[in-house]
């Protein structure tokens, strides 16, 4: 039997809207596997497998609202098809930087001299290291000797940047004598202070908070990690919610006397995947001046978000920040709209703002539970819904979707409720 003509069996899958090209690999693949009589049904199935793992958006129903596998913090962007004045001074006509912008506002936002941004918060740590302490010493308390998403942890980051690791205290308890005692040894370049942002220690257990650094003479540099800029939140007419209690803000942080204090954008900030710099002006131009600067900057698109971002601070417009929308939604705003869908059963449960922020900390929400294990046929939906599941009860959290998505969502699980209606 003749094999199926690769073309015919690629412009039958025309409906997938994938480049031609990429049919003709599915069908080519499909026709060497052998068993022509299945080649269409076998191309069909890999070129729905590379549609499928094409980046698209979907429906956060799992309750974290900082998911790190969905992009973390969700951002509200429009960006106009035409140049932008990203290194163009429009009053001199001469090149600007790119630092005026986003980078500006945030400073200011946040209370600082100067900022920087790049692009990711490791990105940050880097750099900062890079530029103020290649060759020298870095003094790190040994409970902050942190392992971040994918592996990357502190040590390995330090060593990259060139600088010098002086480990201090112990994985519980770091004293301001500890410090004291390594920088009389060492002459250490800084003195980095680390949130425990994705874990935390808890029982005998002891730290030394950034003003009590300060006094020790070095120039400390704080990683907060997670991007909080203060911990007033007067962007929130309601005051700071209770989970914020333990987390590092920016202003604060650099007030204390921190020199520089580095974070996220995609976090608590609730903007694109950064890393942001900020603090000192002196210090903020050493690192804008380091060749990795170059290599670690972003480019016009994540400015654009960031600076949306950081004017919706500047407004104490909190509501145009989707992440603060989602995490201050009252409770029962949103039992409200999933008894609204018509499907299954509402309960209530307990969402976290994850990616590393606030760990430990819940926030009461409700959802919509379906017995059984649903989340691989809504995953595989259009839009995809991504839920979760536990003791066979598939649980879609309605504060991390969006409320303008909930007539899919309702779709999505009525097709695979079945008989588990309200």
């Amino acid at each position: 039997m003749r094999p199926p003509s690769v073309d015919v069996i690629a412009r039958q899958l025309a409906y997938t809207g994938l480049p031609h090209a990429l049919l003709v690999d599915a069908a080519r693949s499909a026709v060497a596997a052998g068993a022509p009589e299945s080649a269409l049904d076998r191309a069909r199935r890999e070129a729905e497998a590379v549609s499928r793992a094409l980046l698209r958006p979907v429906i956060n129903a799992t309750g974290v609202l900082l998911h790190t596998n969905l992009g973390r913090a969700p951002i509200a962007a429009s960006i106009e098809p035409r140049p932008s004045n990203l290194e163009l001074d429009l009053a001199t006509g001469r090149r600007g930087s790119r630092e005026r912008n986003a980078a500006a506002l945030l400073a200011r936002a946040a209370g600082a001299e100067a900022a920087l941004v790049v692009n990711n918060g490791a990105a940050a740590v880097l750099l900062v290291l890079a530029t103020l302490a290649r060759g020298r010493a870095v003094v790190v308390s040994r409970g902050e000797l942190v392992e971040i998403g994918g592996g990357f942890r502190i040590p390995e980051v330090l060593d990259q940047s060139g600088a010098r690791l002086v480990e201090v205290g112990t994985t519980n308890r770091t004293r301001p004598a500890d410090y004291a005692q390594a920088i009389s040894a060492h002459d250490p370049a800084l003195l980095l202070k680390v949130h425990q942002s994705n874990y935390r220690i808890t029982g005998f257990t002891e730290s030394v908070d950034v003003a009590a650094l300060v006094r020790l003479g070095p120039p400390v540099v704080a990683d907060l990690g997670s991007g909080l800029l203060d911990a007033g939140t007067p962007w929130l007419a309601g005051g700071p919610p209770a989970w914020l209690a333990s987390e590092p803000a920016a202003r604060q942080t650099l007030a204390a006397g921190a020199a520089l204090v580095t974070f996220s954008g995609d976090k608590l900030l609730g903007g694109p995947q950064a890393g942001i710099v900020a603090g000192a002006r002196e210090l903020v131009s050493r690192c804008a001046r380091h060749p990795l600067a170059r290599a670690l900057r972003p480019g016009g698109l994540v400015l654009a978000c960031l600076q949306d971002t950081a004017l919706a601070y500047l407004r104490r417009d909190g509501d145009a920040i989707p992440f603060w929308r989602m995490a201050t939604a009252p409770v029962e705003v949103v039992e409200a709209r999933a008894a609204a869908l018509g499907v299954g059963r509402v309960v209530g449960c307990d969402s976290v703002p994850g990616a590393g922020s606030a760990p430990g900390e819940t926030i009461p929400s409700a959802g919509v539970a379906i017995d059984g294990d649903h989340t691989g046929a809504l995953r595989a939906g259009d839009p995809p819904v991504i839920a979760r599941v536990a003791e066979g009860v598939t649980l879609a959290d309605l504060r991390t979707v969006d409320p303008a998505d909930d007539a899919l969502l309702a779709k999505a699980l009525a097709s695979v409720a079945g008989g588990d209606r309200p």
